[in-house]
């Protein structure tokens, strides 16, 4: 029963970071053409988001460093990637006036 708790906590563990991941980085590109410093903008956000999925999935490996459970929440977290990308489909650019 521990072990299907391990396996579900996986699960929801990397399908929340990749949420966090990926929605950051579409929050970071909507709000990157009023940034007054948009590489900083952009470079802070890959840092910060780089470090919490970091110390995510090393969390959920774990002190046995059980590496099927890390793959498990690896697949999540692009599953979360897919998901997300269908649902904020891209906004299409203004068209030009005449």
């Amino acid at each position: 029963m521990t072990e299907w708790l391990g396996w579900l906590l996986a699960v929801l563990g990397g399908a929340a970071l990749g949420l966090f991941y990926y929605a950051g980085l579409w929050f970071t590109l909507r709000r990157l053409p009023e940034q007054a410093h948009p590489a900083l903008w952009v470079f802070g956000s890959f840092a910060l988001r780089l470090a919490v999925s970091m110390a995510g999935f090393y969390f959920i490996l774990g002190p046995d460093r059980n590496l099927p459970r890390l793959g498990v929440a690896l697949l999540a977290f692009i599953v979360a990637r897919v998901l997300l990308t269908r649902r904020l489909k891209p906004v299409p650019p203004p068209e030009p006036r005449s």
